[in-house]
Parts: C-alpha cells; structure tokens; sequence
C-alpha cells in the first residue's frame, strides 16, 4: 500500500505520522487550498444568532480571527465532525458534535437541539466556505429554522503541472488516494488527464461521507471506501490499520 494524502497544507500531519509509525509509505500533494473573506456582515449575524454551527476546521479558524477570540456566551455553538468539535473547544468554547457513528451533516441532524420542536423560529447561523452545499441548510429551514450563512473563506485548487503530478503518483506507486472532502475530489477529477483515468480507478479511494462515495462513483470510479467521517482514525479504520 502507497497512500496519497490530498488535505489542504498544515492539514496532513496527523496521517503523516500516523502512516509513518505503521511503516505505509505515502506521499502528500494538497489538493485544496483555502483563501480568508472578510465579511464583517456575519459579525451582526453571530449577535442574532441563537445557534451556530461550524462546518469545518477552517471556518472556525477565519471566523476566530474575524470575531478576535470574543465568542459571545449566549449562543448554542455545535460542529461537524471530531476536528471541528476540537477546533472549537480549543477555543474555550462549549460545544457539541455530530454523534460517533456519524461524524457528518447527517449525524448532526440527529441532534436533540435541531429537532423540529426546539428550531422553529429560532435563528441559526451557518459558518462554513463559501459556496458550501445547501442540505444542512435545507433540512434546518424545512424544521422552521430562521437561517443565515457566514462564509468566512473560499476554496482554491492550488497550482500545479498536472501531467508532471501524475507521473510523480504514478513513479513512487501510489495506489490508494485519501479524499477528505467533496471539493478535494473534483480538484482531483479536473487536474487528471483522461489518459489516467485508468490509473485512477484501479486505485482505493477513501472518502469521508456518502455524499462524497456517491461523486466518486457517479464520476466512474469503482474501488470506493466510505470512512464515514474525515478524522484521522476514520481513515486509518478504512485503510484497515
């Protein structure tokens, strides 16, 4: 097995040394890069806000740095996913998190504090990048929900030579491809050559959700492993170390 870690830069540490002590050879190549946006409009959302969900690592980190570290108290703050839920944490905020078994959208909803009887009228603020998907959003709008979006960043795919990329993969023996999130996996997609895409299908692609095992599968690949979250020892689970 020689594993491809594709999370944004600063993202792949904890993989990194979790391959290294388990003697995996891997490589990293960032597939997604985030740039900061600075709307100051959210601020005024927050102080409406009656609960505020966080939709990844990166939207609580250019948020905290928009708010300057001064959460307001009054709020129901929840996250998507154990390392959102830590980003959060580690900022001295009280947090919840989407269930164990399902450390996504839909594990979320399953939450007491979402179910339609607790967010009727109630204001609901969405911090995530811009141009996120709309289901959470939906279901919580179909609950009764009064909801807004802050997007604090904008996802990027950095700039790379895409034949010379391929060849690198291909070279050291890549053959299993760690895919953490929906955007990492169309930037994978645009970047390859339709002559790899041969290549690419023989390999095993771990993805972090069923909305991202349905891309996968949809764009004609065929060896795919839902890990069913994008933490670490879920990948590790589906990588069976």
């Amino acid at each position: 097995m020689k594993v491809l870690l594709t999370r944004p830069q600063g993202r792949n540490q904890s993989m990194e040394d979790a391959l290294h002590q388990q003697g995996i050879a891997f490589m990293t190549t960032p597939l997604l890069a985030v740039e900061p946006l600075n709307d100051q409009q959210g601020l005024a959302q927050l102080h409406d806000a009656d609960i505020v969900i966080f939709i990844s690592t990166n939207a609580v980190e250019f948020a905290n740095q928009l708010v300057g570290n001064h959460w307001p108290a009054d709020k129901h703050y929840l996250a998507v996913g154990e390392a959102t839920c830590q980003a959060v944490k580690d900022l001295g905020i009280e947090v919840q998190s989407a269930p164990t078994e399902s450390q996504q959208t839909e594990g979320l909803l399953t939450l007491a504090l979402l179910q339609p009887d607790q967010v009727t009228q109630r204001h609901i603020l969405i911090i995530r990048g811009q141009g996120g998907r709309e289901d959470l959003g939906d279901v919580l709008r179909q609950r009764g929900a009064q909801l807004d979006y802050w997007e604090v960043y904008r996802r990027v795919c950095p700039a790379y030579n895409a034949q010379q990329l391929l060849q690198s993969w291909q070279a050291f023996g890549i053959d299993t491809i760690l895919i953490t999130s929906g955007d990492i996996l169309k930037n994978l997609l645009k970047l390859l050559p339709k002559e790899y895409f041969p290549w690419l299908r023989a390999c095993h692609i771990i993805v972090p959700s069923t909305r991202v095992e349905r891309q996968a599968l949809a764009a004609g690949l065929s060896h795919v492993t839902n890990a069913c979250a994008a933490n670490s020892q879920a990948m590790l689970n589906a990588l069976a170390l």
